[in-house]
């Protein structure tokens, strides 16, 4: 399994800053965020440059503030055409997926006022739209789109990873994929191993932050169980740190990919 860092965690100005920090912590690989706006479409002399001299940039994180699952339907669209822009993008960098959440802070059933404003089979219409159109052109790129479950206080649609994995089956595209987030695991999941197992066919990525949204090592999940059911189902995928610093970069990060190294080193 490939370590890999989301960009924004690492020092420097540059791409080229980034990466020679990245490397220096010990980490494979850069994870990019692709904000709104088809924002990464104008980072791209940069990016084309960073990849010419060696840097290792194999996913994008989606960073908006709608999603493909917004109960505005121009946002909707804007949502699924900014992910188009990240899959060409990353696809054209030589890298494997582009990632999105249903939706990030738009509504939640755990928190007044409970019912939202529209139905389960409204949801699901609205996501396999969104999920075949990117799938498709996913797959004419070479590359995924991968759907990733959030808590129950950030999304009312997709909470765990089986509910991504239906909804990934349901395409019958197989540049559909799923996100694995050991932080939204560690709450929605009774048994974090048995939903990777089941998950198995459709994970295509996995991002790690503790227990407390920190790097891994500074909270209290078990990382020799959550390494070892990943090597289980003979995932060899990227575990890319998606996370709050506890302590400056130059400290933390060394650790945190330590503490993944040896979680590795254990589960053989």
């Amino acid at each position: 399994m490939r370590i890999t860092c989301q960009e924004q965690l690492l020092p420097g100005d540059t791409m080229l800053q980034k990466w020679d920090a990245a490397r220096r912590f010990g980490f494979d690989g850069i994870e990019l965020r692709g904000q709104g706006g088809h924002r990464i479409r104008g980072r791209l002399p940069e990016l084309r440059q960073a990849r010419a001299a060696g840097v290792v940039m194999t996913t994008v994180c989606v960073e908006m503030l709608h999603f493909i699952g917004d109960f505005d339907a121009g946002r909707r669209r804007d949502a699924v055409e900014n992910m188009r822009t990240q899959l060409s993008v990353i696809a054209e960098l030589g890298g494997i997926a582009a990632m999105t959440p249903a939706s990030y802070g738009m509504f939640s059933r755990r928190l007044p006022p409970f019912t939202p404003p529209r139905d389960e089979a409204g949801d699901r219409e609205v996501l396999l739209d969104a999920l075949g159109e990117l799938g498709r052109h996913a797959e004419s790129e070479g590359v995924k789109i991968l759907l990733e479950p959030l808590n129950r206080y950030e999304d009312h649609m997709v909470n765990r990873l089986e509910q991504a994995v239906e909804l990934a089956d349901a395409t019958g595209l197989t540049a559909v994929g799923v996100v694995a987030d050991a932080y939204h695991m560690n709450i929605e999941e009774t048994l974090p191993s048995a939903a990777l197992e089941a998950a198995a066919h459709r994970l295509a990525h996995v991002q790690v932050s503790d227990s407390n949204r920190l790097e891994p090592g500074a909270g209290h999940l078990d990382w020799e169980a959550f390494v070892g059911a990943l090597a289980r189902i003979g995932y060899t995928g990227d575990l890319a740190a998606e996370c709050r610093l506890s302590g400056p970069a130059e400290q933390v990060l060394p650790r945190a990919v330590a503490t993944l190294r040896r979680a590795g080193a254990a589960s053989g």
